[in-house]
């Protein structure tokens, strides 16, 4: 098993491919921070939530609460479904933070300094520089998730330069898998 963690601003899409969509959001994020987390056609709003779980300790807490054993449950279901020779590849957000690093074999962090962070998340993601600055101090440093890390992917420079660095990491888990096999 592998877990791909990074902080603000890395890219999820895995080479050749969409990350699976979410299912719609357990009733207990709906019962812990009211309707208004969600959209008008009843969708988690994944930034409005993040506005209030990155600003707060406690609040971030309560989600952690409900979404971690649904995540790793999940996660059981596709590691038993898996064949032997398969790679099974975990984008855990918050890794670090959460330490769980400790349950996969291979952590791969993708990393941007906390310029570059600041900068997409404000440019990209229409984020206010204070909701943004908010967001990377919940987070674990720069220097904490890289060390975590067995490997580690430079998402400093310009996004059209990672696809090429993530197809190079897969190529390397397949040829460690093959020689594990």
């Amino acid at each position: 098993m592998l877990a791909a963690g990074g902080g603000v601003g890395a890219a999820n899409t895995p080479p050749g491919g969409a990350p699976p969509r979410a299912p719609p959001p357990p009733h207990a994020v709906v019962d812990a921070f009211g309707p208004g987390v969600l959209t008008a056609d009843g969708r988690l709003d994944r930034p409005k939530l993040g506005a209030l779980v990155f600003a707060d300790d406690d609040k971030r807490a309560t989600l952690n609460a409900i979404v971690h054993p649904l995540v790793r449950a999940r996660s059981v279901e596709l590691e038993s479904a898996a064949g032997e020779e398969d790679i099974v590849v975990h984008d855990v957000p918050l890794l670090v933070e959460s330490g769980l690093t400790g349950l996969y074999d291979m952590v791969v962090v993708v990393d941007a300094s906390p310029g570059t962070q600041l900068d997409r998340l404000v440019r990209l993601r229409g984020m206010a520089e204070s909701e943004a600055r908010s967001r990377m101090a919940a987070q674990a440093t720069r220097e904490r998730r890289t060390a975590a890390a067995d490997l580690v992917i430079d998402n400093d420079g310009p996004l059209e330069k990672l696809e090429p660095q993530v197809r190079a990491v897969w190529e390397r888990l397949v040829e460690r898998a093959a020689a594990d096999g």
